[in-house]
């Protein structure tokens, strides 16, 4: 696996290689009873095994007051997403159906938003884990023992509650860090907390921890947020140095406008363009002389495609040739996965 220099779980993207859409989607709300509707979807639309507490986690976005979704409603979404619920900044929370992911690997939770994917959790029971400490530590909380109810054994085997008093932690973000696991947002908080005391070397540790490809693979917006430090405390040339290393993993993880990050690495329609040339049948030619395989072209060319549809957020408009590059690939299952409208 190469994320930045080839391949990540078998979808290549451009050099090398996951709230606004309110206006583009209508989605239908379901009531409990229509779990196995998510269920039923992941195993025969996704064409992959479902997570083993989704119906727990449904059970507690429900209860906490989010909307749930239908999995089919995909219109005006991200391409690669499973719709779970809508929460109350209007914005979808999904699972990610990385296209070719390693055997046993569970697809992570993200916020479904114009311009691509935000990592929330890197899998169900590592945000239902989150869910509960977060609950857990917030006094005022007067839904805290439905939660808990909502998770029911799979709460049990995850968190106990009274665990985060009990630790005598008292910041919650170092809690979630040491106890629960990494988070995009939990990281930036703390390193914009050392910014903010002016305390440079501590934000630029935490910044590079957060940039280890181990933590996040596949996944720009480590990359794209550092570079948007080192601008601010004066780095430009290593700020347009990680801006660019950024824009080697797909555009859609960049957590933020591609134009941004663009802005920050110097370049102007450059990469745009590269991505256009390498798409024309003179780009496919050149690649055939070098030895690269039809099939690999084909998932270059659907990574192309997504990272081309990110700029503008025009999902839809891009699903069918994106599709048609995974059957040309051989990956017939998330081409129709894709392709598939309610």
């Amino acid at each position: 696996m190469k994320v930045g220099g080839g391949v990540f779980y078998g979808a290549p993207r451009a050099t090398s290689f996951l709230l606004g859409l309110r206006r583009h989607t209508t989605l239908r709300t379901f009531s409990c009873s229509s779990f196995p509707d998510h269920i039923g979807f992941i195993k025969e639309v996704a064409a992959t095994q479902p997570p083993k507490h989704l119906s727990h986690l449904l059970r507690m976005l429900k209860t906490k007051g989010e909307s749930i979704v239908s999995p089919r409603a995909k219109k005006g979404l991200f391409p690669l997403a499973i719709p779970l619920a809508r929460n109350s900044s209007d914005a979808v929370i999904a699972l990610l159906r990385w296209p070719t992911a390693p055997p046993g690997m569970e697809m992570p939770v993200v916020e479904v938003r114009k311009h691509g994917v935000w990592l929330l959790a890197k899998t169900v029971d590592q945000y239902i884990n989150r869910i509960l400490v977060e609950e857990d530590a917030d006094i005022s909380s007067e839904g805290n023992a439905d939660l808990f109810h909502a998770a029911a054994d799979a709460g049990d085997n995850l968190y106990e509650k009274g665990d985060y008093a009990k630790s005598q932690i008292l910041d919650l973000d170092v809690y979630l860090l040491k106890k629960v696991g990494l988070f995009p947002d939990v990281l930036e908080r703390k390193v914009m907390l050392h910014l903010q005391k002016g305390d440079h070397v501590s934000a630029l540790v935490t910044g590079e921890f957060y940039t280890k490809k181990k933590h996040f693979p596949g996944f720009a917006r480590p990359f794209a947020f550092n570079a948007e430090v080192m601008l601010k405390i004066g780095r430009k040339l290593e700020a347009k140095d990680a801006a660019r290393g950024a824009l080697k993993s797909p555009w859609w993880t960049l957590g933020c406008r591609y134009q941004d990050v663009a802005q920050i690495a110097k370049w102007e329609d450059e990469q745009i363009e590269y991505i256009k040339e390498k798409m024309t049948e003179e780009g496919r030619q050149e690649d055939l002389n070098k030895g690269k395989e039809p099939s690999q072209i084909a998932l270059d060319e659907a990574a192309f495609l997504l990272d081309l549809a990110s700029v503008e957020g025009t999902w839809d408009e891009a699903a069918e040739q994106i599709a048609e590059c995974y059957k040309q690939a051989g990956l017939h299952d998330v081409a129709r996965f894709i392709q598939y409208r309610d």
